[in-house]
């Protein structure tokens, strides 16, 4: 069997309200999704999910191969890319390509990629997050009872520009999670790198005051060691973050220096890397996180490893043009028994929507403030799209 072609398609991901986080916010609630079918010369086709940067350059480095090496094919996309750099869109490709490949495995392999990896339960606990940002309180409320209705009783929400706000924000969430039936609701915050450190610290310790935070997540910038160390050790909660990072060699610093508590990697950037992110994470006792809008094969993995903790859970509804197998209940994804990932896509749909892919150079949470992180106070009242600045 060899790969002998690939197609970039671009659905959309329709929440059907606005999202966003402490950087912006997307009004039309419409965010593009990259998708790639890895073709072989058998006929079974691999879908994966990721970014189309660079993608011929990539696939060159793959085209003719048996796909069913596919650690060893990740390296080689890895390698065909490291002159220029194989970190942010270009990783993103590349994790597109190999969640494909891993599909295509298991499909051959006649098992679902949960079972063909190791795992034993197909269930894996998620939480609730919405990208909520921009919702009045109703609103808030009654996208967190939904969550609920789906056995969800822990959940994070996106702040970090107003005090006051994320706090009443989170006594929402909590009496929503409570009514449901949580004994002691989980929340977590996450704030986008949108913290100095001493904002970090400040924020969440009067927050502190009135919850017990599971978590603040991305509370500087990705990249700050230093400054991720200080804040937990300024905090009760943990510290949270990954998803942006690209390699172990991103990942390595904050293990190293006890700068993160939960481990997170995104789905975008596929399989492989995952799981030696999951290895190297548990190498020093810390449980991993997986984030992301469709993370379907980061869930099956999370099946195989010691070290997981919990999956984010976005948008209920799949991305337009896709089925999925999976079901969401009893507080978990719930994985099929489908050979391969269960990715079903409906190209006539997804061509269909094409006109309706946002502008990339409309605003939203892709884009940092000019000003982030230099906010003399916390704004009031309209916390989700500015701040008071220095």
């Amino acid at each position: 069997m060899r790969i002998t072609g690939f197609r970039a398609l671009t659905t959309v991901q329709d929440w059907g309200r606005p999202v966003g986080d402490a950087n912006g916010v997307h009004a039309g609630g419409v965010l593009r999704m990259p998708i790639v079918v890895v073709e072989t010369d058998e006929g079974v086709t691999g879908v994966g999910l990721g970014s189309h940067v660079e993608a011929e350059t990539v696939f060159a480095a793959i085209e003719g191969e048996d796909p069913r090496g596919v650690t060893a094919l990740y390296d080689r996309m890895l390698r065909r890319t490291f002159k220029a750099g194989h970190a942010g869109a270009v990783f993103g490709t590349i994790g597109g390509f190999d969640t494909a490949l891993w599909d295509i495995k298991a499909q051959l392999a006649g098992e679902p990629l949960w079972r063909l990896l190791g795992g034993r339960d197909r269930r894996v606990p998620a939480y609730a997050s919405g990208l909520d940002i921009a919702l009045a309180d109703d609103e808030l409320a009654e996208l967190y009872r939904t969550y609920a209705g789906h056995g969800l009783r822990a959940a994070k929400l996106k702040g970090g520009l107003d005090i006051d706000r994320d706090r009443r924000r989170l006594g929402l969430v909590r009496d929503v999670l409570a009514e449901a039936g949580a004994t002691r609701p989980g929340l977590m915050l996450d704030v986008n790198e949108n913290w100095t450190r001493k904002q970090a610290v400040r924020h969440v310790a009067e927050l502190e005051q009135t919850f017990d935070l599971t978590w603040i997540e991305e509370p500087v910038r990705r990249w700050d060691v230093d400054g991720h160390a200080a804040v937990g050790r300024g905090v009760r909660a943990s510290i949270a973050t990954g998803e942006n990072l690209t390699g172990l060699e991103q990942h390595r610093p904050l293990i190293a220096a006890g700068a993160v508590d939960v481990v997170q990697t995104a789905a975008g950037w596929g399989i492989t890397h995952f799981l030696r992110v999951a290895a190297l994470a548990h190498a020093h006792d810390l449980p991993i996180s997986p984030i992301g809008t469709t993370p379907i094969g980061l869930i099956h993995a999370a099946t195989a490893v010691p070290n997981h903790l919990v999956a984010e859970l976005q948008d209920l509804r799949p991305p337009v043009g896709m089925t999925l197998s999976h079901e969401i209940g009893d507080g978990a994804f719930i994985l099929g028994e489908e050979p391969g990932l269960g990715i079903h896509l409906d190209e006539a749909a997804i061509a269909a929507v094409g006109h309706r892919l946002p502008d990339p150079s409309s605003g939203g949470s892709h884009i940092r403030p000019d000003r982030a992180g230099f906010h003399l106070l916390p704004a009031s009242g309209n916390g989700h799209r500015t701040a008071v600045e220095a």
